[in-house]
């Protein structure tokens, strides 16, 4: 079973795709593949490059100044979500053949419903947490002023339309090792899916 796993920035779901994988799970980070997608010299680098030539330096992307761009213009993002994602899921396609016979595999999408995502996976989780922790925590960890952190909250599906949309919602609003457990409840109910499921 393919799962999508989701939630805006800073609401923790990383911290759940690490319980996960404790748990067994076999993650797909597309965070790292998107990376990878546009690594200097790779197709997706050299397609960005022909719309934003200015964000290139010495054949290698700058982030910065991309994320400048596209999260102040709706188009440009979703072009350069079109540019990237086709490449992400090639990779993470490819990434999924490494998983053992049976293992539940956890797609980690920051924008999984956003660009179609989850048409790809069986199913879908959504990590929500308080807006105020979600600041503090981004606000801290990248050194960004709060107008900042907002404008990118902006620009990523709110969490009540994701919680919609998701088969599964997992509320980080209490301790870590209260997150821990209510990643382990929904981990086996999926497992327990996944083997009443048809082998064909």
């Amino acid at each position: 079973m393919r799962v999508g796993l989701t939630g805006g920035i800073g609401s923790g779901k990383s911290e759940v795709a690490a319980a996960f994988a404790d748990l067994g799970a076999f993650i797909v980070d597309t965070d790292v593949l998107a990376r990878e997608a546009v690594a200097p010299y790779s197709d997706g680098l050299m397609e960005i490059a022909r719309v934003w030539p200015q964000v290139i330096r010495n054949d290698a992307l700058d982030r910065a100044g991309l994320a400048e761009i596209v999260f102040s213009d709706a188009e440009a993002r979703a072009r350069l979500n079109a540019i990237v994602h086709p490449h992400v899921r090639r990779l993470a396609r490819e990434r999924d053949r490494f998983a053992a016979s049976g293992q539940l595999v956890v797609h980690v999408v920051p924008l999984l419903f956003e660009t179609g995502y989850d048409r790809d996976v069986d199913k879908s989780i959504v990590v929500i947490a308080p807006m105020q922790e979600r600041l503090a925590r981004i606000t801290s960890r990248d050194r960004l002023d709060e107008a900042h952190v907002r404008a990118r909250m902006a620009a990523q599906i709110s969490p009540e339309e994701a919680q919609r949309r998701a088969d599964y919602t997992i509320e980080n609003d209490a301790t870590l090792a209260q997150l821990r457990e209510r990643t382990r409840n929904v981990y086996q109910i999926l497992i327990k899916q996944a083997s009443l499921r048809p082998s064909n």
